[in-house]
């Protein structure tokens, strides 16, 4: 008896192309990647207080009470009438056009002064040390709990610290 050598099996028709569950389940999972990325950068999830120009709110507190630095709260006018703006604090918004001029004035020109910046939750004031320290200003503190607290801790009005009304 002679083998026959086996045919291949037929082809089958290409199905459409479609996503695939895996491709679905690692695409869901990006953009479940990119929401987490976008609210941790909100509520400042990795910042951390205490290292590399931060302060802590206790610790802001108390400098700014003992004239140690200047204490700047750059939200906006509608955010300091609904929480205060914290006890020896300058409120100041960074939307100005003459923001830079501005804390200059309340620095008297020093741009060697030390100057803490206060926000929401520490994601403006993150960004806000780094465009001043372009400008020139060298000793800018970030606080990065911020008033209403992040990664770095439960923030200002949480931990009872005291608040003025904004003039």
């Amino acid at each position: 008896m002679t083998q026959v050598p086996a045919s291949p099996p037929p082809e089958r028709p290409k199905a459409p192309s479609r996503m695939s569950r895996r491709g679905f389940v690692l695409g869901g999972s990006a953009v479940g990647i990119a929401a987490a990325f976008g609210v941790g950068r909100w509520f400042n999830v990795t910042a951390s207080a205490g290292e590399g120009g931060a302060l802590s709110v206790g610790d802001a507190h108390a400098r700014a009470k003992a004239g140690k630095i200047t204490l700047v709260d750059i939200r906006r006018p509608d955010e300091w009438a609904r929480t205060g703006v914290p006890e020896a604090g300058v409120p100041l918004d960074m939307r100005r056009p003459d923001f830079t001029e501005a804390l200059l004035a309340q620095v008297m020109g020093d741009k060697d002064a030390a100057i803490a910046l206060i926000c929401a939750r520490g994601v403006r004031s993150r960004g806000m040390t780094r465009k001043l320290a372009k400008a020139g200003f060298t000793r800018i503190i970030d606080v990065p709990e911020g008033m209403l607290g992040s990664g770095a801790g439960p923030g200002w009005l949480k931990q009872g610290l005291p608040v003025v009304a904004a003039d």
